[in-house]
């Protein structure tokens, strides 16, 4: 094992059990206490962890408490404290691990139906088989993310009902990194009801946001932390938009790029753009936001140049199988689709946005996250479930062999 792996070991070890021994992590990594040592006081230098008697601390659990504590539960004033600050250390860090992405979303649980076609008004079909699974864009994305091979933090609210400890335990057992997960005491967990036709595997789907609309500004202040640690943050609009708006605001202030992928649609959309860095809307959502009709690469152009002209710095309009058109204020980029065999479209959005977040916090351009990203969404839609993602060896065979 090289010595950054284990480095990077010993950190989600601590991210999930806050404190460890030097005797244990010798043994874990079978290497000797002094080369334990060495690596906690590395991990020390770098503000990471700190060293206690006999092992170490996870640092930001200490700093997050300090955090709240300072600012007496007012989010305002946290935010004009950390405007007054500079983001640093974030190249230090990226020598020992990968990019980080912070995801503020939602969790749904998704019911999906399997049927030959949609149904008519007032129709019922038989559908061809169902499942119930994990789902929600945050959450789809986070999966995504840790995929794509970077690392990712979740922060997500669910009810107190059965449904709450189903997303735990898929948060507990999934790839993603770290999560943060609130409980409503007024909201059930998310749901969503998903209609998938075999015909061409698009789908329908019908969502109650629940807990995910109740995420409040106290919640929002305790993940600065998190968000200082990342390299982007991406957000979409399956929350409540204050929160939404305060965590956007709050990675501004730390100097962490800002990506929104407008889904589901909302007005709420035009108040952001100034903290944008990124938005990444469908050819329906870009219509929606430019008010002109995107039907073809000439029509995105205008809708492009228009969502720029309100306050977005770069906006990446996916149009399918017509691939994806970058702008970002000066010049346009045509990112072709891959091609594929269509089986669910469900998570496709969600495939992109969180491959373009990885790449983007591993150091690629944007550009090259933006293709990497239609070549992950491209192998999303083989399969079958919004969560289901390939892998970051798949993605790169699919661009040698394109």
């Amino acid at each position: 094992m090289f010595l950054e792996e284990r480095r990077q070991q010993i950190l989600e070890y601590l991210n999930k059990n806050e404190r460890v021994k030097v005797e244990f992590l010798a043994s874990l990594f079978n290497v000797t206490k002094e080369t334990i040592r060495t690596d906690l006081n590395a991990l020390a230098a770098e503000k990471l962890v700190q060293r206690c008697h006999g092992g170490a601390m996870v640092l930001r659990r200490s700093l997050q408490s300090k955090l709240i504590t300072e600012t007496g539960d007012n989010f305002e004033v946290l935010l004009k404290r950390l405007q007054s600050q500079k983001k640093t250390g974030c190249q230090e860090k990226g020598k020992v691990m990968r990019g980080k992405v912070c995801i503020l979303g939602s969790f749904n649980v998704d019911i999906v139906a399997k049927v030959a076609r949609f149904p008519k008004g007032g129709e019922s079909l038989l559908a061809l088989g169902s499942t119930l699974g994990p789902g929600g864009k945050g959450a789809n994305q986070a999966t995504a993310v840790s995929r794509a091979g970077a690392r990712v933090h979740f922060v997500s609210k669910v009810g107190q009902d059965p449904f709450s400890q189903f997303a735990y335990d898929h948060l507990t057992s999934s790839e993603i990194h770290s999560f943060t997960l609130y409980q409503s005491e007024t909201e059930p967990t998310g749901n969503a009801i998903i209609y998938v036709s075999q015909e061409n595997g698009e789908n329908m789907i019908a969502i109650y946001p629940g807990a995910n609309t109740t995420i409040s500004e106290d919640e929002v202040a305790a993940i600065a932390p998190e968000l200082e640690d990342s390299d982007v943050l991406l957000v979409q609009l399956e929350n409540n938009f204050s929160a939404t708006l305060s965590a956007m605001k709050l990675a501004r202030a730390l100097g962490v790029k800002v990506i929104m992928n407008p889904a589901p649609f909302s007005k709420h959309a035009f108040e952001c753009l100034e903290y944008v860095d990124v938005i990444t809307p469908n050819e329906t959502e870009a219509s929606q936001l430019s008010g002109i009709e995107v039907q073809c690469l000439s029509s995105a152009k205008e809708a492009a140049q228009c969502i720029v002209s309100q306050g977005a710095r770069r906006v990446i309009i996916t149009m399918g199988s017509r691939g994806a058109l970058l702008f970002d204020e000066t010049q346009f980029q045509h990112i072709p689709a891959f091609p594929a065999l269509s089986i669910d479209t469900t998570g496709a959005g969600d495939a992109f946005n969180g491959a373009l977040a990885a790449g983007i916090a591993n150091g690629q351009s944007l550009v090259q996250a933006a293709t990497y990203a239609s070549a992950f969404a491209s192998l999303a839609v083989e399969r079958e479930g919004a969560s289901n993602m390939p892998d970051n060896d798949q993605v790169l065979a699919r661009l040698v062999h394109r």
